[in-house]
């Protein structure tokens, strides 16, 4: 079922100490959500959880890569309060670079946090909202590298692509069971990730990379925004949400005949849920 208020839905937020993650969760705060959050960081994530108040039914530290972690938060989310109602995947990382300077530890990193992450989160909050009946919400945090392919984002964008596909494939598995899928897929955003995303093989101080960074972020939202567009997101049953023009633009003109590509694929969804049991 559609959820079209934030009243009393429990919502997990991941990469809640800072950023799109920070301003997600204060938002669904001011908008009456109960909330549970992590972040690998743990003096951010209670900045967080003081900054929203009464509204944090439970918090806890640690790295969503790690599956026993994320499991462990899980049992004992369940073992309170049952099944949640919007499950939100927006931690994540961030490393560019040319397919001869990047390293292994870049690509296994964007892989691990990016896309494995939001699987484990997956794996253990999703089949118990299945199970409960009641619908709900699921918010991937890809990319606008998730979309298109931006130069030097060749380790990012297998990540994101690959919460794209999963959460395309979502989209129509969860229908049925009236849960939403939304995949957010901002472009620039005014987060510490500008300023700490490691470019493989670039001194950061040389003024051409700074010139282009501070191209950059000029262009670059407030996460308040994209915070704004995911709940609308949400409210809405949004696939797709964009928190700037350009990239919806530039998606439109790569993917132009979507609506009878999205009908197809619905009905081969329909046609193969019929083989399942009863």
């Amino acid at each position: 079922m559609a959820i079209k208020d934030l009243r009393g839905k429990k919502t997990f937020i991941t990469g809640a100490g800072s950023g799109i993650g920070r301003a997600t969760a204060l938002a669904a705060a001011g908008a009456g959500a109960e909330l549970y959050l992590t972040d690998i960081n743990e003096a951010s994530l209670a900045e967080t959880v003081a900054a929203a108040g009464p509204a944090v039914a439970r918090s806890a530290a640690f790295d969503v890569s790690d599956f026993d972690a994320v499991t462990a938060f899980a049992t004992e989310v369940h073992s309170h309060v049952g099944s949640l109602d919007i499950v939100m995947n927006v931690a994540g990382i961030a490393a560019w670079g040319t397919v001869e300077n990047l390293e292994h530890r870049h690509w296994k990193s964007m892989i691990d946090v990016n896309l494995m992450g939001p699987i484990h989160v997956i794996e253990n909050f999703l089949p118990a909202m299945v199970k409960a009946g009641k619908g709900g919400h699921l918010v991937n945090v890809s990319s606008a590298a998730g979309l298109i392919p931006l130069p030097w984002h060749a380790a990012y964008s297998a990540s994101k692509y690959g919460l794209r596909g999963a959460s395309e494939v979502l989209r129509y598995d969860l229908k049925r069971h009236g849960i939403g899928v939304s995949l957010v897929v901002p472009g620039g955003v005014k987060t510490g990730l500008v300023n700490t995303v490691e470019i493989a093989g670039v001194d950061r101080e040389d003024p051409r990379v700074q010139k282009l960074q501070h191209r950059f972020e000029k262009r670059a939202v407030e996460p308040e925004k994209v915070a704004d567009a995911i709940l609308t997101g949400i409210l809405k049953n949004r696939y797709l949400v964009y928190s700037s023009n350009d990239i919806r633009f530039g998606y439109w003109l790569a993917r132009k005949f979507a609506p009878p590509y999205e009908l197809v694929l619905q009905k081969a969804n329909d046609r193969f849920s019929t083989l399942l049991p009863r």
